[in-house]
């Protein structure tokens, strides 16, 4: 069976769909909890916000495998969440690593 041009179309608006309330999601939570996880405001913890999303990650990985979580978690959802945080977070390391050009006289 092979896959037509409109069932593709359907499959790229429903692909749309989902990243877009992902995206809503993620910046309600980063409004309501202050961007806590990519710039932590470090009272008790000073680990780096990359380790700190890995441990939500693991956490939320945790509960799952225990069968300890609400009826109210998404946990699908929280996790891409993570996930897509600790990206935006690497790709923010990975630019402060690049060396700036040398300007040319």
């Amino acid at each position: 069976m092979s896959n037509t041009g409109e069932d593709l179309s359907k499959s790229a608006n429903d692909i749309k769909a989902v990243c877009s309330e992902i995206e809503s999601m993620l910046i309600a939570k980063n409004h309501a909890y202050g961007d806590s996880a990519l710039d932590p405001i470090r009272i008790f913890s000073h680990t780096h916000p990359t380790e700190q999303i890995l441990v939500r990650i693991d956490d939320k990985l945790s509960r799952i495998k225990m069968g300890r979580f609400h009826d109210t978690e998404d946990v699908e959802l929280d996790l891409i969440g993570y996930l897509i945080l600790l990206r935006v977070q690497r790709r923010r390391e990975a630019a402060r690593r690049v060396v700036p050009a040398i300007p040319h006289i």
